[in-house]
Order: structure tokens, then C-alpha cells, then sequence
């Protein structure tokens, strides 16, 4: 059931805030992992775990943090998951301490744990409060508040982090390079134990009910199973595929830059998210009044093929401006696929958003088989040489998005 904008607005402003949360803890990534590579000697391989302990926390919780929602509510749901981040953040000061990689990577672990949480009960109010055909929009005003937090962080964490550039960090000795985490960790993690507070006492929040999340006629039978539904399980890959090309596109700029020998390296991850800004705000204005979200996701895909292949075959900064421009291509991708994804699933719609987002996996494994491509193609005369090889691993991931946008999201039975 659908809230007028009186109604809808309030609720929205504070999903909006936790967008934002969820970007500033996020999009700093890109700089733990330049950073981490040079504090701990890092192949490149190794020093992508950081994505891939953040998001795997995703495939292994989706389904059971669907469970927890179901049993202490979606407010309650919401405090929880940011007391569990806080839980994350903390861990950074003992593992600084301790110069233990593992544990830092335990720490992102946790943090992602209560993403989960945050992110399986964000997401659905974000489809539901307002006109479903306009669902893109809502998730771009999301978008732009979580890549304005992207840009904070990573301006912040990269200034204090990555000060000097990247030979400074290498010289640092790595007790000394650690300790710069210890007091932007306590703070963060104080901000996230108030507003996991700040939500509890916040009058006026919805609970999401069954009707709201699967209101459509389910026109299936309705004891098959949620794997029957063709658009829903392509919609899967494809939300996997995006994640992963998303991740890559705004993580590995960073090390990319430093491997081409740009001193101001740290700046480029928000080179991408500036980019995803522009295509939330495109998003915002023109759909759905002047294009669909089908046909946007089928022009993000076009752009994301021809940019990734021009990222392979043109020099130095021209190279890395590709990388930053997928942030365009990526911008609407996750709320057009989503819509298309839980279409006409009724009584599967929960399960389907649960499912769906388990597909953050792929931030985890994409980037890391980004990481092994980039370690075997490397040349000791020509070190960016395998970084940039490496980035042929997104044209396969932009073909099938392009499949779900033109065929894919139509077929509904096998």
C-alpha cells in the first residue's frame, strides 16, 4: 500500500541518512586498500580481501537477516545493524595495535554484517514509500546522499591515510602507519552507536507489512518455488555482475593510479563517485518521465562495454578517466535492476529481496578475480600493465547486464 508524500517524506529522510552511512563506510575501501597494501607488503590479490571480507558478510547473512527483521521488527532492525558496525569499527583499534591484517579484515567482516541488516530493511522502503514505476528516482536521491558520503570519506581517510602519497606510506614503518586508523575508527565508531540510539527514539517509522513488500497478484502457482520465476533469478546474475563491475570500478582506481605513478592517487576513487553523482542526478530528472528504467539500464550497460574496452587500450590518465566514467555507467543500474528483479513475485517478494541482496557478493569475488588478473599479467618493467589488463574482466559482466535489460527481465518461465 502506497503513502502519500505527507506521509512518505519523513520516513524517507531517514532512510536517506542511513544511505549515507552506508557510503562513508563503503567507499573508504578503495583507500584501505592502497593503504593496507603498502602498510602490510601486499600482493595485489591480498590486498582485495578488504572487499572481499566487507561483502562476502552479505551472501552469508542476507537470508538469516531477513529472519531477524521478521522477529524484532524493521526499526529495531535497523539500530541493531549499527550497533553490530560499531561492533566492526572498534575491532580496528586492536588489530592496529596488534599490525594484524586478519583482524582488520575481521573488522570489515563484522561492519558488513550489519550492512546487511541495515541495507535487506532499507532497501525495500526506499521501493515501496511512492509510485513503483518511479522507484528509480527515490533510489537515486539514496544514491546521491551515499556517493556524497563516498566522496567524504575517502577525501578524509585518503587525506589522513595516504598524506604524502604513496612512496611516503611505503617508507613509514608499519606500527607507526597503523596507529593513523586508531582515532578516525573511535569516532566512527561513536557516531554509529548514536545514531543507532537516535533511530530507536524516532517517532513515525513504518513497519514494513507482507502487503507492502509482495502487494502484486502473483500470477504463478503459489507453492513453486521463488527459483521459478526466470526474471527474478537472471536478475540475480545480473545484480551480482553490476556489484561486482560497481565495486571494481570505484576500489581499484586508487591502486591503479599509484601503479601509473600518480602522486594524487588518493583523489581518484572520488573520481568515480563524482561520476555516479552525475548519474543519480541524470536519473532523478529523466526517469521515468522521459526514459524508462529498462531502457536506462539498457544504455548504462552499452556505455559500460564501449568505456571498459577504451580503458584497455588508451595510456596513463586517459585509462583511469575510463574507470572514473563506469561510475556513470553504473549509477542507476542497482535500482532498475532491482524493480525489474521482484515484479509480479507476490507472496516470493521477501525471500527475492533477501536473495537479491546476497548478490552483493559479487563486490566480493569480482574484485578479487580482478586482483589474480592483475598479479598474472604483471610486468616487472611495465607495473600497470596488469592492473590495466585486468579491467577486461568487466566487458563479460556489461554484456549479460545488457542481456537482462533487453531480454532477460522479460522472460517469465523457463
Amino acid at each position: 500500500m502506497e503513502q502519500n508524500n505527507k506521509n512518505y517524506m519523513g520516513p524517507l529522510f531517514l532512510i536517506g541518512i542511513l544511505f549515507f552511512v552506508f557510503g562513508f563506510v563503503t567507499w573508504v575501501n578503495g583507500t584501505l586498500i592502497s593503504f593496507f597494501k603498502k602498510a602490510f607488503n601486499l600482493s595485489d590479490t591480498s590486498s582485495y580481501l578488504v572487499t572481499f571480507a566487507f561483502f562476502i558478510s552479505y551472501t552469508i547473512m542476507a537470508i538469516p537477516s531477513s529472519f531477524v527483521l521478521k522477529k524484532v521488527g524493521f526499526k529495531k532492525g535497523m539500530s541493531l545493524g549499527l550497533g553490530i558496525m560499531a561492533i566492526g569499527t572498534l575491532i580496528f583499534v586492536p588489530a592496529a595495535k596488534m599490525e594484524s591484517y586478519p583482524l582488520f579484515l575481521a573488522g570489515l567482516f563484522t561492519i558488513g554484517i550489519g550492512l546487511t541488516l541495515l541495507q535487506t530493511a532499507s532497501n525495500p522502503y526506499a521501493t515501496i514509500l511512492g509510485p513503483r514505476e518511479s522507484a528509480a528516482q527515490r533510489i537515486s536521491f539514496m544514491g546521491i546522499a551515499n556517493k556524497t558520503a563516498g566522496i567524504i570519506s575517502q577525501k578524509v581517510f585518503g587525506g589522513i591515510l595516504l598524506a604524502g602519497g604513496s612512496a611516503a606510506v611505503a617508507a613509514t614503518p608499519t606500527a607507526h602507519q597503523l596507529d593513523k586508523v586508531v582515532v578516525p575508527y573511535l569516532i566512527l565508531t561513536g557516531v554509529l552507536i548514536i545514531l543507532a540510539v537516535l533511530i530507536q527514539l524516532t517517532k513515525g517509522l513504518p513497519e514494513v507489512s507482507e502487503e507492502q513488500e509482495g502487494s502484486e497478484v502473483n500470477t504463478k502457482n503459489k507453492e513453486e518455488s521463488v527459483f521459478a520465476f526466470p526474471h527474478l533469478v537472471l536478475g540475480l546474475i545480473a545484480l551480482f555482475c553490476y556489484v561486482g563491475v560497481e565495486v571494481v570500478a570505484g576500489d581499484t582506481i586508487i591502486n591503479y593510479g599509484s601503479s601509473l605513478g600518480f602522486e594524487n592517487a588518493k583523489d581518484f576513487g572520488t573520481y568515480t563517485l563524482w561520476a555516479m553523482m552525475l548519474g543519480y542526478i541524470l536519473g532523478i530528472f529523466l526517469i521515468p518521465k522521459f526514459v524508462s528504467q529498462q531502457t536506462w539500464l539498457k544504455l548504462s550497460a552499452i556505455l559500460g562495454i564501449i568505456v571498459s574496452i577504451l580503458a584497455l587500450v588508451t595510456p596513463g590518465i586517459y585509462s583511469v578517466i575510463c574507470i572514473a566514467v563506469l561510475g556513470l555507467a553504473n549509477a542507476i543500474m542497482w535500482p532498475a535492476i532491482w524493480p525489474l528483479a521482484i515484479d509480479n513475485l507476490g507472496k516470493h517478494t521477501k525471500i527475492a529481496s533477501a536473495l537479491l541482496v546476497m548478490m552483493i557478493a559479487g563486490g566480493a569475488i569480482i574484485p578479487l578475480a580482478y586482483g589474480a588478473l592483475a598479479d598474472a599479467f604483471k610486468d616487472p618493467d611495465k607495473k600497470y600493465m596488469g592492473p590495466q589488463i585486468a579491467y577486461a574482466i568487466l566487458i563479460p559482466l556489461y554484456l549479460f547486464i545488457l542481456y537482462y535489460a533487453t531480454i532477460g527481465h522479460k522472460k517469465k518461465s523457463w
